[in-house]
């Protein structure tokens, strides 16, 4: 698998000279001319890259997915995931814009720790981010600044560049959220999808369904696992996890209060390995033990 390492490495692919700065770039579609290379048949960056495009085409494959740059005008991706890039169907009138920004360059800031909650690094193809022309000109403003702060190298630099990428980032987290809210029916049937898996899930009578993820229910669900938590977030106020929780308390309940089942026989039933960490998460959940809570029904 080949590796793009560099913001330069990349500069060089799109026929561009060298960067400003060697950790950050913003990159003009329109002058930009990719290279025939072998290396978009399969590869890996060490870059996150915002696209804001708005008459480019073509099409890659982001991790698992396929990503169709004909739809939606801003799109993301995030370092170490495979992407495959078909050269044929890339328009030479692409306009457009790209940040990329290498992983490095975020090391010692806060958002090296705060950028994996930015869940549309993630996201599926369908879920490109269409933009108002205000919305545009707000984002094409900051990259604008990013693009005249790579002339100023000097001990300021990195804080300004990651200040105004933390603000472009919490300005789409904005639109996506609007993107969310304004697509109710959609939504609508994604979280009746979901409230249905939970309740096959744990309404199923086997001895070996193991404790239930997130992962499992966005795989089943065909969504990214942070774009299903955003989704519900947005809509009702909490995550996936913190949905299996409440599942998986209600279910508790239901058995303490319901059978004679024992407080490990229940657990096995809800996918716990051990009931230790049943009573633990139970506890915290309810501030009883499910001993005290099956004591206050007698």
């Amino acid at each position: 698998m080949n590796t793009i390492q560099s913001i330069s490495a990349f500069h060089r692919l799109l026929s561009l000279p060298e960067p400003k700065h060697p950790m950050v770039s913003v990159i003009n579609l329109h002058e930009s001319v990719f290279i025939e290379d072998d290396v978009w048949k399969g590869f890996v960056s060490r870059y996150y890259c915002v696209a804001l495009k708005r008459n480019a085409k073509g099409k890659i494959k982001y991790g698992q997915q396929h990503y169709d740059y004909d739809k939606g005008v801003l799109s993301f991706t995030a370092p170490n995931q495979v992407q495959y890039l078909d050269l044929q169907t890339m328009d030479c009138e692409n306009t457009g814009y790209l940040l990329i920004f290498h992983e490095d360059f975020l090391l010692k800031h806060s958002l090296a720790k705060t950028i994996s909650s930015y869940g549309f690094f993630s996201y599926a193809v369908n879920e490109a981010l269409h933009l108002s022309e205000d919305e545009e000109n707000d984002l094409l403003e900051i990259m604008n600044k990013i693009d005249k702060e790579c002339l100023h190298i000097d001990h300021h630099t990195q804080e300004i560049i990651l200040s105004q990428i933390e603000l472009l980032l919490n300005y789409s987290k904005r639109f996506y959220e609007r993107q969310f809210i304004t697509r109710k029916s959609g939504s609508h049937q994604l979280l009746t999808k979901f409230e249905s898996f939970l309740n096959d899930y744990f309404d199923k009578e086997s001895s070996d369904k193991g404790l239930l993820t997130v992962h499992q229910i966005a795989e089943a669900m065909n969504l990214s696992a942070n774009y299903l938590s955003d989704l519900l977030r947005v809509h009702t106020g909490q995550n996936t996890q913190q949905h299996i929780h409440e599942k998986l308390i209600s279910k508790a309940k239901e058995k303490l209060s319901t059978t004679e089942l024992s407080v490990s026989e229940i657990a096995y039933e809800l996918g716990f390995e051990h009931s230790q960490s049943f009573s633990t998460l139970f506890k915290k959940k309810t501030n009883m033990s499910p001993l005290e809570f099956r004591q206050s029904f007698n």
